[in-house]
């Protein structure tokens, strides 16, 4: 009996998540709710945050967009959802959509949900399809918000987004959302962005994970020259064991 309780939630859960998901796809984004929110956002974060946005020349205005953005903070789409005049898509972990009515105010504002760390294929699939249609979509490959200090490891699903849809992907890096909230408390910080020049690769219907992981490596590697231009922190290089032999012998 509590093996098919487990069972039954599970796919009472699962059947939520593809719910969600069909929302974004076929009704998309609530346009009063999102219009309306943007209209007080956007002022309240130049002026708040004193929100700086570099390099939003690079964006394409029309056709389907890929933004791969590092991750810091809840408000991260948020601001990334600045940049273009136009809805955007993201994936939300899922635990997000469990009270109702922070469900229904996300799958409004275009996010949808994902599983984080089960591979989830569904929100891929989501992905990729809105993506087909046309429209824009943010990725984290971090995979969850990774504060503070240096850029996290991606994940490989950026890479194969890109191979699978060959869309253009827009490097973008985002400082200072870490710091605003504290509590429920969102404080004055300065918040920045920086955009990098859009990136193509050739379209590719199964890409291997390789292939995927190399692709993902080169996205994240020009995220991270939007990083460092911004001043975000670097990762301290460990010295070989050859090196410090070395050191020790020079001593």
């Amino acid at each position: 009996m509590d093996s098919l309780h487990v069972e039954d939630r599970f796919a009472e859960r699962q059947a939520s998540l593809d719910g969600f998901r069909e929302h974004a796809l076929v009704r998309g984004v609530n346009p009063i709710v999102y219009w309306t929110l943007r209209a007080i956002l956007v002022p309240f974060f130049l002026l708040y945050f004193r929100m700086a946005r570099v390099g939003r020349e690079h964006l394409p205005r029309t056709g389907p967009l890929l933004l791969a953005s590092n991750h810091r903070s809840f408000l991260d789409p948020f601001v990334i959802g600045t940049l273009v005049r136009r809805p955007v898509y993201y994936m939300a972990k899922r635990e997000l959509f469990e009270k109702r009515w922070l469900a229904w105010l996300l799958n409004s504002l275009g996010a949808f949900p994902v599983d984080r760390g089960a591979g989830d294929k569904g929100a891929i699939d989501t992905a990729r399809a809105i993506l087909e249609r046309g429209d824009c979509v943010v990725i984290f490959p971090e995979g969850t918000r990774t504060r503070p200090g240096p850029l996290g490891d991606p994940r490989r699903g950026v890479g194969r987004l890109a191979l699978e849809t060959g869309v253009p992907v827009v490097p973008i890096a985002v400082i200072g959302t870490e710091d605003v909230r504290r509590g429920w408390r969102v404080r004055p910080r300065k918040v920045r962005i920086r955009v990098g020049r859009a990136l193509r690769y050739p379209t590719v219907e199964q890409p291997s994970p390789r292939l995927a992981a190399a692709v993902t490596e080169r996205i994240w590697a020009c995220v991270s020259l939007q990083w460092d231009w911004l001043g975000g922190a670097s990762r301290v290089s460990l010295p070989s064991s050859r090196e410090s032999h070395d050191e020790v012998r020079a001593a």
